[in-house]
């Protein structure tokens, strides 16, 4: 509970900063999102790593692959941090940079997960009678 009040707190200071400074100086509103977006990422690190944690021991104890586990924990984070960077392209007003970012993530999580959709396909045939 208390990183959600510092994560909401960074959030709600970091948009009064960015609506005082945007009158004054504008250029850098883009600044403080960037140091807000940082410092609220950093506060999550250690959740994150707990759930990756918890992932692989399910993993272990359920015979999963764990390199299916590693391809699905690196396309989580490429999905979040091409979040945080669409918003930031956004957020400078650049959304045709914003598109492109967007689109070459997708096509990169897709090409990543060929390997697992290759493996379901190959126990989907083996199930299914000659």
């Amino acid at each position: 509970m208390d990183d959600v009040v510092k994560i909401i707190g960074i959030g709600l200071l970091a948009v009064i900063l960015i609506i005082i400074i945007k009158q004054y100086r504008p250029e850098f509103a883009l600044y403080i999102s960037l140091i807000a977006g940082i410092l609220i990422l950093y506060l999550s690190l250690d959740k994150i790593s707990n759930i990756i944690n918890l992932l692989r021991n399910i993993c272990d104890k359920s015979g999963i692959n764990k390199e299916f586990l590693e391809i699905l924990i690196k396309m989580t984070g490429i999905a979040y941090l091409t979040e945080f960077a669409i918003s930031i392209c956004k957020d400078s007003g650049e959304t045709a940079i914003a598109n492109k970012v967007e689109l070459g993530s997708k096509v990169i999580i897709i090409s990543m997960s060929i390997p697992i959709i290759y493996n379901l396909l190959e126990v989907i045939l083996k199930i299914l009678p000659n």
